[in-house]
């Protein structure tokens, strides 16, 4: 597939061929199997461990996701290690997405610095805000229409629910995340939505508010147990294929052995097999 220059238009290629899988680069240098650059420095050793898994799993993969908490606690050298890691999958897997799990979110001045270090420093493709301070102040991410800017709506941890289901004028929080998302949020087409696995009707309810072609990135299968099924259930119901399902440690960690990478491989594809077992046609 030639590269695409825009981001949502890379996506909807690979959705239109049943690929949804998003592998997460959560890379923890505590869980890095010893055989990976014995002696090496930590954010070394990340960037091999990330080189092989990319390698393992880049024709399986419609983008990856690191989160750059993992890489901003190893210092300077960890900025490094991210960069180098988007390398490794521009070289593997040149047609998949780089989404930056950043979760961002400050006044507009701010996020302009956090625009030129994810978009122009790194060359990610995508990246995750939040909401809370409210479109005017992602405009710098919103301007940026080549790239996608994924805002967290309805995230898939245990406590979520306690702002996010706070109902004002007859509905949760979310809900108005998610409609104001697809409203005014989305005059460039760059927008999508951060919905956990680990609540399938309150995608459901998401998937009404919002037009059928904007992505859902959907984390909390694999270790935290969210039905892929449920996921896929929810947006083909209501006529969408734009949806990523993010798997991390249960790819990544499938090994502590010197097969880590084999093992990272089996296990995407049995995630891809099940997304793709649960679309019918």
């Amino acid at each position: 597939m030639e590269r695409i220059d825009s981001c949502a238009e890379l996506l909807a290629a690979h959705f239109a061929t049943g690929r949804h899988l998003v592998v997460g680069l959560d890379t923890d240098t505590s869980r890095i199997p010893e055989s990976v650059a014995a002696g090496a420095s930590p954010a070394a050793r990340v960037i091999e461990f990330n080189r092989r898994i990319v390698e393992a799993t880049a024709d399986l993969a419609c983008a990856y996701k690191p989160n750059s908490a993992f890489y901003e606690a190893l210092g300077g050298e960890g900025f490094r290690a991210l960069e180098e890691t988007i390398a490794a999958i521009r070289a593997s897997a040149p047609n998949a997405a780089v989404i930056l799990d950043a979760k961002r979110a400050d006044i507009g001045s701010t996020n302009a610095g956090y625009v030129t270090a994810a978009f122009d420093q790194l060359g990610a493709d995508a990246i995750t805000v939040h909401p809370y301070l409210g479109g005017e102040a992602l405009s710098p991410f919103l301007e940026r229409s080549e790239k996608l800017v994924f805002v967290l709506a309805r995230t898939s941890n245990p406590g979520a629910g306690e702002l996010q289901d706070l109902v004002a004028d007859g509905a949760p929080l979310y809900r108005h995340v998610a409609r104001a998302v697809a409203g005014n949020w989305n005059a460039a087409g760059n927008c999508g939505l951060v919905v956990g696995a680990t609540y399938p009707e309150e995608m459901r309810a998401v998937r009404e508010d919002i037009p059928a072609q904007m992505p859902i990135l959907t984390p909390g299968v694999g270790a935290q147990g969210g039905d892929v099924a449920a996921v896929v259930a929810a947006n083909r119901d209501a006529g969408s294929e734009a949806f990523l399902i993010a798997a991390s440690r249960s790819i990544i960690y499938a090994s502590s052995g010197e097969d880590f990478a084999e093992a990272a491989r089996a296990e995407a594809q049995a995630l891809d097999g099940e997304i793709r077992a649960a679309q019918p046609g």
